[in-house]
């Protein structure tokens, strides 16, 4: 576990990581890829890691935070609306009070900008049996179609076929229904989320 000063400290090391990455012409999800791998449990959050990436790419030069005043804003006005839009677009899993520490504004605050000003709600995703790609579907697609054209000309064939199914297999714990909440418009598309079922380890 790190100390207050230990984790200040590793984050100004992060943030020069990403302005090196940004040297590279790493994108922010490789510069997240980076860090998480050297890093671990103490990388910065991935929306973080991309507004750090952002403000490099802008031509930002300083990796120190800017002066801020120590008690939460608690203004909500276009300003303060547009930075937590954002924010959350980078990252639609981010929580009121990530959001918050984030841009040192009060938790209440965030949460009336993101409900009433953004119209926005944690909306989970929507549990199907299987998440097939396109590619996936068209050849499902094709599979059928020759099995109908093929019983006009055997008719006994399903006598020779044996079926089955897929089966899932795993041994870490699946991301919760819960854990997959994300901030969503009542227009936005509701994410779709293979449903399985964890398998013992041996």
């Amino acid at each position: 576990m790190l100390l207050v000063g230990e984790m200040a400290s590793t984050k100004l090391e992060q943030r020069y990581a990403i302005k090196f990455c940004v040297k590279l012409k790493d994108n922010a999800a490789e510069t997240f890829r980076k860090l998480t791998q050297a890093y671990g449990d103490h990388t910065m959050s991935r929306a973080q890691v991309f507004r750090w990436h952002k403000a490099f790419m802008d031509g930002r030069e300083e990796v120190e935070d800017e002066a801020r005043s120590g008690r939460p804003s608690t203004t909500r006005n276009d300003e303060t609306v547009a930075r937590v839009r954002d924010l959350v677009r980078t990252d639609r899993r981010l929580t009121v009070r990530m959001i918050a520490d984030e841009l040192n504004i009060n938790r209440q605050a965030v949460y009336e900008i993101l409900t009433q000003d953004l119209g926005m709600r944690k909306i989970c995703a929507k549990m199907v049996p299987k998440n097939l790609t396109i590619e996936q579907k068209e050849h499902r697609m094709t599979v059928c179609r020759d099995l109908i054209n093929r019983i006009e000309t055997e008719p006994d064939i399903f006598k020779h076929v044996v079926t089955g199914d897929e089966t899932w297999v795993f041994e870490y714990d699946p991301e919760s229904k819960r854990q997959s909440a994300e901030w969503h418009t009542s227009s936005s598309p509701r994410q779709k989320k293979a449903r399985k079922s964890k398998s013992r380890s041996c």
